[in-house]
């Protein structure tokens, strides 16, 4: 089920859009204002996030630019629908711009389309990550260290695989614990998911410091150089 952020500070209409997208299937969270939006962006993982430009705290262009490096898409919803100010979003990176007032079918039209679109773009990832010495290769599920091969167990190389898929995006300890769970392994804990990060940086060696430690949160794949 698609999760979805509601930044917006008018409580009626964050109500009314809640209570819309509940009925069409989604999960949410609404924020009244920019700083509360910027905790959830960061604590949580959204499929799309629904702005308003004038909030209290922090303001929408600023909010756009954390959500994006974090890689969540983006629809502002906003009373702003001079063409300049539809403009101004797209071009400071929005994913879509809709204005107040906006029929109900519309909006949902447009959150399926760009959730269906930005999921489609994630799954268009290289069959090689290349990192410091280090290349994964997706196809083989396999590590390499400057064409030698490294072993891993495939838990390590199932949590490896999550991060680099979502490069950028801070993955929480849940997230990780449920994408890494299977069946035909004993049950995966929190200890476990701490054994598996150590050993796989430990493996990576001078490499590590690709996958950042996202205090009391979880992990982030993210370059630095």
């Amino acid at each position: 089920m698609n999760k979805i952020l509601i930044i917006e500070d008018e409580e009626s209409i964050a109500t009314l859009i809640k209570m819309n997208l509940i009925k069409a299937g989604y999960q949410c969270d609404v924020a009244f204002d920019g700083a509360e939006g910027a905790d959830k962006l960061s604590e949580n993982h959204y499929d799309l996030c629904l702005l308003d430009i004038m909030l209290p705290e922090i303001n929408g262009y600023e909010l756009l630019s954390y959500a994006k490096s974090l890689e969540v898409p983006v629809m502002f919803v906003t009373a702003k629908g001079e063409t300049q100010d539809k403009v101004k979003g797209l071009k400071a990176g929005a994913d879509d711009y809709i204005t107040k007032p906006y029929r109900v079918k519309e909006l949902l039209s447009r959150i399926a389309a760009n959730i269906r679109r930005f999921q489609y773009k994630k799954t268009e990832v290289p069959d090689t990550f290349y990192f410091g010495k280090h290349q994964f290769r997706i196809v083989e599920f396999r590590l390499f260290y400057e064409n030698t091969p490294v072993e891993c167990t495939a838990s390590e190389l199932r949590l490896l695989k999550e991060l680099v898929q979502n490069e950028g995006q801070v993955l929480s300890r849940r997230q990780l614990l449920e994408r890494l769970y299977d069946s035909e392994e004993s049950f995966v804990d929190d200890n476990t998911l701490s054994v598996y990060m150590k050993r796989l940086r430990s493996k990576l060696g001078e490499d590590a410091w690709w996958i950042e430690t996202v205090r009391g949160i979880g992990y982030r794949f993210r370059r630095k150089a």
